[in-house]
């Protein structure tokens, strides 16, 4: 932690400063010297990302306490310490007040806020739960009020953006003192929306805390993250956080998908969502037919502001409920659906069904299809892409993640069992065996009648599998390759490799057909 090169964070310029007392009197915390002198310009629990003004919060963890690192953040300019008991025992002599709480986590999101001028309530904050569609229906959300005229910033799994431009951020699910720094940092720089998606951990963890949401967006749930949830109602009760009026993180507008039980529950238990549905009555509903044509999908959608026609590049009807997700959530933040619907048309996002040309006379596609669910629908849209075409086969590359949950295993392998062909590899076996892993899936996937089954091979290394997969693969087919999406990287045994499917797959296909090539038809879209 200390001896490394500082996390890069998002930072204010000028930040606000605070009073060391202003920040006791928060917190009730008590203090070892005298602070009256002392201010508070940020707020850090990473030592080797303090800068000069900093407090730093020296907190349990699960390896080792925070208390350990507190010398070198007070090396870098950390002015005062916060911590609870244990922590302060480790400390020894230190030349910084030294502030001293039972439970320092609890109050760490709204000690950040206070520390950076609650910069959430200069924000419409909107956010986006729910085990799958987060990221699209983020970017969706994004492009709606950008069509407005709003100034945006995104923070999500793939990226954080603002003013739609990438900046650099080592943080996919931020903790509290580096989210409310980024927010900081959002209205220095003229944002007025932000477009988050919000994770069970971040819920369940704090590291919202202190947020002030305007609209919450629910999109569905389904078997995932159960390694940290105790149960489905564990994991429910989480996303129910930012919903729930009795939660301090409760979203002032609620906009739900019904589509699923879950998200007929938890409409059920609020005062007065807004609803979405492709299945049945709602607030916003899916009038008529989906009409595909030209590799997109067009729809009617039905709200209390009247009809509107959208148009999608997205496949898949969980893309056309993540669109009216999308349309509401725009709606409940105070933009004209009919500017919103419209800018939905261009929208691509990264490892979310995204194609793979290289010229070749088949489909290949990237997604991040890492929960049986998302494995399921994906593969049902695709099905019915060769139904529409009325020829062609449909290939699976499939694995699962170590040292997650385990039960989701062989789930994983009877959602994609339904292909012509199922490649089992390797995802991210982390710290597990990746045979054993894929035994679990290669499990789930016999378990299907042989007859609704496809033909089922294991090859662990996961480029050789995408080299299979091209080769198998025949005019008019389609080749899926799930799990890892838009990430760069394989960990195995706690090293990350260099490896991202859109390029292995690239070079597959150049290598099929002989060389490489950069014409304009010869592209990742």
């Amino acid at each position: 932690m200390p001896a490394q090169s500082s996390p890069h964070a998002l930072r204010p310029t000028t930040p606000p400063s605070t009073s060391l007392q202003a920040l006791l009197d928060l917190t009730g915390a008590t203090v070892t010297t005298p602070v009256a002198a002392v201010t508070v310009t940020g707020i850090e629990q990473r030592s080797n990302a303090v800068r000069p003004g900093d407090l730093f919060a020296a907190l349990p963890g699960a390896n080792a306490h925070g208390a350990r690192f507190a010398a070198d953040a007070v090396a870098r300019g950390a002015v005062a310490v916060f911590t609870d008991a244990a922590g302060a025992e480790q400390l020894g002599e230190l030349a910084v007040p030294i502030l001293v709480r039972e439970q320092p986590r609890a109050v760490l999101g709204e000690l950040s806020a206070e520390i950076y001028g609650h910069p959430s309530d200069r924000l419409r904050i909107i956010g986006i739960t729910g085990t799958s569609g987060k990221t699209t229906t983020s970017y969706l959300v994004e492009a709606g009020l950008v069509a407005a005229g709003l100034r945006t910033g995104l923070i999500g799994t793939i990226e954080t953006r603002i003013g739609g431009q990438h900046v650099p951020s080592a943080l996919t699910t931020p903790e509290a003192p580096q989210l409310h720094a980024m927010f900081a940092a959002m209205v220095e720089q003229g944002v007025q929306a932000v477009v988050m998606e919000v994770s069970s951990h971040a819920l369940a963890l704090g590291r919202v805390d202190g947020v002030r949401f305007a609209v919450g967006a629910f999109t569905n749930l389904s078997q995932d993250h159960l390694d940290f949830h105790a149960d489905f109602e564990d994991y429910f009760g989480a996303k129910r956080k930012l919903f729930a009026a009795d939660s301090p993180v409760a979203a002032r507008t609620s906009v739900i998908c019904v589509d699923d039980q879950w998200g007929r529950r938890l409409a059920d238990e609020l005062a007065a969502p807004i609803t979405v549905s492709t299945r049945g009555a709602a607030d916003w509903q899916l009038t008529g037919d989906i009409a595909t044509s030209a590799g997109a999908q067009e729809f009617t959608a039905t709200g209390p502001t009247g009809e509107l026609a959208v148009r999608l590049r997205l496949p898949g009807r969980y893309n056309v409920a993540n669109a009216l997700l999308a349309i509401a959530t725009c709606a409940a933040a105070g933009v004209d659906p009919a500017v919103a619907a419209p800018a939905l048309a261009e929208v691509d996002v990264p490892g979310r069904m995204q194609r793979v040309d290289r010229g070749q006379d088949f489909l290949v596609v990237v997604d991040y299809a890492h929960k049986p669910a998302a494995v399921e629908s994906v593969v049902t849209t695709l099905r019915g892409h060769l139904a529409e075409a009325g020829h062609g086969r449909l290939a699976v590359i499939v694995g699962a993640g170590g040292d997650r949950d385990v039960a989701k295993r062989p789930l994983m392998g009877a959602a994609a069992a339904r292909a012509d062909l199922v490649i089992v590899t390797d995802d991210n076996p982390r710290s597990e065996d990746p045979a054993l892993i894929r035994a679990a899936v290669i499990a789930g996937a016999d378990d299907v009648p042989a007859a609704a089954r496809g033909e089922i091979r294991e090859i662990g290394d996961r480029a050789a599998a995408i080299t299979a997969a091209v080769t198998w693969a025949r005019p008019g087919d389609v080749v899926l390759i799930a799990g890892k999406g838009h990430e760069s990287g394989q960990e195995i045994q706690g090293v990350k490799h260099v490896f991202d499917d859109r390029v292995v797959v690239a070079e597959a296909l150049d290598a099929r057909h002989g060389s490489h090539t950069d014409s304009e038809d010869s592209r990742v879209s």
